[in-house]
């Protein structure tokens, strides 16, 4: 049983660092959170501002739980979503301390923000930083309270 489970991991781990990279480490970010705004004004939706790396594997697991498994929908109704790349802790991190996420606490972190800016729910200690250990449910389950302290 502990062997299938290694193995399992190390298959799930493999196709992880394969898939393409979750966070575009060329992009405006600041204009990227710019152009969401919009989208959210237009939308109703607040947007939902996820801040990681692709060396992360807890961000890899987030973003691919963004893209399919029972979080999927959840996020595609609710937010408008914006990745930002924080490199190795040297890019980007001037957005974060505006919003008052504190990175070191882990990534991925995510702050929510209304549709005219204003900050409606951020991650403080690292809440996803361990995204890999809970599971799909877990992730769920998370974004389904985020969801309903931002109503």
């Amino acid at each position: 049983m502990r062997l299938m489970l290694v193995l399992l991991l190390s298959s799930v781990a493999a196709f992880v660092s394969a898939a393409s990279p979750a966070y575009n480490e060329n992009a405006d970010a600041k204009a990227e959170i710019r152009d969401a705004l919009q989208v959210a004004a237009r939308s109703g939706r607040p947007v939902l501002v996820v801040f990681g790396a692709n060396w992360c594997g807890d961000c890899k697991i987030l973003d691919l739980s963004f893209k399919e498994g029972a979080s999927a929908p959840l996020i595609a109704k609710h937010f408008v979503v914006v990745k930002i790349d924080v490199g190795r802790f040297d890019r980007n991190t001037d957005i974060a301390a505006s919003y008052e996420v504190p990175l070191k606490s882990g990534i991925p972190a995510v702050v929510v923000v209304s549709a005219q800016g204003k900050q409606i729910y951020a991650t403080r200690a690292g809440e996803l930083a361990d995204a890999r250990s809970m599971g799909d449910k877990g992730i769920y389950d998370f974004f389904s309270k985020v969801v309903g302290q931002t109503k």
